[in-house]
């Protein structure tokens, strides 16, 4: 056999073998290089379903910031202890027990990063709120979940094409997001 069949062949197969990669990841919607269904675990077994799914405490009370920030604060003890410091609800809780002595001890709670983006996206939630979108829009439905999971791929596609309908009261101007 001559050099440039072997050669062929060889092509032909890695080709092969990664279109065969590729259509078993996209058929099981893993997203290759992104956090897509990512889960840690937390410190505080911080149950959203409840806050924000049956008490429908608004994102912004313990996530401040989000209208005129980059980031999305998360909670320090003393926005918990607003609704669970003495004589309030659920003082028996294992869970605001940890809360609790953190609060009292002045240290801050180690709360692991959700969503997670690349190094280079310079991400901005204030023209996004301020434009009405809805934090379940990229968040998914915290409201429902037990333990908050990274919903979205948030790739450029994902923004992109959320951008592309003007529906969606996206933002139009990339450079207020993304400086």
């Amino acid at each position: 056999m001559s050099k440039n069949v072997i050669g062929a062949v060889v092509v032909c197969v890695l080709l092969g073998s990664l279109s065969l990669v590729v259509w078993a990841l996209n058929n099981n919607k893993v997203v290759i290089g992104y956090n897509k269904g990512y889960v840690p675990d937390q410190p505080v077994n911080f149950p959203h379903d409840t806050h924000a799914g049956k008490y429908k405490i608004d994102c912004k009370y313990c996530h401040t910031g989000t209208e005129v920030s980059r980031h999305a604060s998360v909670p320090s003890g003393n926005v918990c202890m607003n609704c669970h410091g003495p004589a309030l609800v659920q003082n028996d809780s294992p869970e605001i027990q940890k809360v609790r002595d953190a609060f009292n001890n002045g240290r801050a709670i180690a709360w692991q990063k959700v969503n997670l983006l690349p190094d280079y996206v310079k991400f901005n939630h204030a023209p996004h709120i301020k434009a009405g979108k809805d934090c379940t829009v990229c968040h998914g439905p915290v409201a429902e979940m037990k333990k908050v999971v990274q919903h979205e791929s948030l790739s450029m596609g994902f923004c992109v094409n959320c951008h592309r309908q003007p529906e969606n009261n996206a933002p139009t101007n990339c450079s207020t997001c993304h400086y």
